[in-house]
C-alpha cells in the first residue's frame, strides 16, 4: 500500500516539514549515490513558480547531507525553450545556490537504453540517473496542457537530455499518445521518493501559466502513481480519468484508487481550481507550438570549423555513435543521432551548435 504525507508549511518552515518526510520515509541514504532531480522546465525567476521552488530543493540537500551519501547529485534536463542551457536555468531560479555546491549537469553524459518501439527503439537517460542508488524526485504542483497534471511521473521525463523530449512529443502526436508515452518513460527509473512543492501551486494553462495560488502544502509520497493521484483530487479531477496514471497502473507502477492508499494528513480538494483549456486538445491544436515542437525535434549537431580542434571528445562520447570525423569535422547521422545534447555540452572549445538543417523541412 503506497503511503502520501500531506504537510502543511510555508518556504520559511520547510526545512521542519523536509525533516518529517524522512522520518516517515526513511532511505537507506549512507554510503549510496544520490541523485536529486526538481523540476526545471526552463530559466526562469524562483517567485514565477514555474521549478520547484529553491527553498524545497536546498531543505532536501541539507538532509541528505546529514545521512552522508557517498555522492549527492542536484541536476535536471530543462524542457522545450531552454535545451542545452542547464546552468543558466540553475542559476536564474536560484537552485544552484540550493544545490549546495551538488549541481552537476547530468546532460553532460547519457546511456542509451531499450524503449518502446512504437516511439523510439532507444533514449538517451543521463547516466546520473542511471547509476544512481537512490533517486529522490522533487516535482512542483502544476498543470500541464497535455496532462493536465505535472507531477511525480511527468517530472521524469527530465531524466532525457535535450531535444529527443521534442523528438518524442512528435513520435506521440495525440494527447492521449503523450500521456502513455511518460508514463513508459517513468517506468525507465522509477524514482524511490517523491517530495512535492505545493506551497505555491500553478493552475490554469500551465506548465508555464501566470497564474499561481498559495496552498501552503508539501506533499510527499512513497509512490508516484498514488501521489499523482492525489494532486489530481486536489485539483477536482477523477484519476481514474488521467489516461498517464491509467497507462501507469496498466504498467505495473502503482495504483490511483486512494481508498487502497494510506493518507497521514488531510486530502481535501482545492475549490475552483483552473484547469488547463479541453484538457490537452488546445496545445496538441495550437499550430505555434508544434511548429516549435518541430524545429526542436529536427535539430542536428554542427561544428564551427573556426573553433573546432578535432579533438575527438564529442565522437568519443556520444552515447549512440551518431558522430565520425569527416575531414577534421563532427558529422552527424540523422538516423542514429537523438538530439541529446552531449557533443555540444561537452566540447571543450563550445564549438559545436545544434541546428536544423536545410532540408528538414517545415
Amino acid at each position: 500500500m503506497a503511503t502520501i504525507m500531506i504537510r502543511p508549511c510555508d518556504y520559511e518552515t520547510v526545512e521542519q516539514a523536509v525533516a518529517e518526510v524522512f522520518e516517515r520515509f526513511p532511505l537507506p541514504i549512507k554510503g549510496k549515490r544520490v541523485l536529486l532531480k526538481p523540476n526545471v522546465l526552463r530559466s526562469s525567476e524562483a517567485q514565477e513558480g514555474i521549478v520547484t521552488h529553491p527553498a524545497v530543493l536546498q531543505a532536501v540537500v541539507k538532509a541528505v547531507e546529514q545521512r552522508s551519501p557517498a555522492e549527492l547529485v542536484v541536476g535536471d534536463n530543462p524542457g522545450l525553450f531552454s535545451y542545452g542551457a542547464n546552468e543558466e536555468s540553475f542559476e536564474k531560479t536560484g537552485l544552484m545556490a540550493a544545490s549546495r555546491g551538488h549541481y552537476k549537469n547530468i546532460g553532460n553524459e547519457s546511456v542509451p537504453v531499450a524503449f518502446n518501439p512504437a516511439f523510439m527503439e532507444t533514449v538517451g537517460l543521463s547516466r546520473a540517473v542511471v547509476e544512481a542508488d537512490i533517486v529522490i524526485s522533487l516535482p512542483k504542483f502544476k498543470t500541464h496542457g497535455l496532462t493536465v497534471v505535472t507531477g511525480a511521473i511527468k517530472n521524469s521525463y527530465g531524466f532525457l537530455p535535450g531535444a529527443q523530449k521534442a523528438r518524442l512529443h512528435q513520435k506521440a502526436g495525440s494527447p492521449a499518445r503523450f500521456n502513455d508515452l511518460i508514463a513508459e518513460i517513468f517506468a525507465l527509473r522509477v524514482p524511490d521518493l517523491f517530495i512535492v512543492d505545493a506551497v505555491v501551486a500553478m493552475e490554469g494553462n500551465g506548465p508555464a501559466s501566470p497564474d499561481l495560488r498559495k496552498v501552503g502544502l508539501l506533499l510527499a509520497a512513497d509512490n508516484g502513481v498514488a501521489l499523482d493521484a492525489a494532486i489530481a483530487a486536489m485539483m477536482g479531477l477523477d484519476p481514474g480519468q488521467l489516461r498517464f496514471l491509467q497507462r501507469a497502473a496498466e504498467l505495473g507502477l502503482g495504483d490511483y484508487d486512494l481508498t487502497r492508499a494510506a493518507i497521514v494528513g488531510d486530502l481535501v480538494p482545492l475549490p475552483d481550481f483552473k484547469l488547463p483549456p479541453l484538457s490537452g486538445e488546445a496545445l496538441a491544436g495550437n499550430q505555434a507550438v508544434q511548429e516549435l515542437i518541430h524545429s526542436r525535434s529536427t535539430l542536428l549537431p554542427e561544428a564551427d570549423p573556426q573553433r573546432c580542434t578535432s579533438c575527438g571528445s564529442c565522437v568519443d562520447h556520444c552515447p549512440v555513435a551518431a558522430l565520425s570525423m569527416v575531414e577534421d569535422l563532427p558529422k552527424a547521422d540523422p538516423a542514429l543521432c537523438i538530439t541529446c545534447f552531449c557533443c555540444q555540452e561537452l566540447c571543450p572549445e563550445k564549438a559545436i551548435t545544434l541546428t536544423t538543417p536545410q532540408n528538414a523541412g517545415g
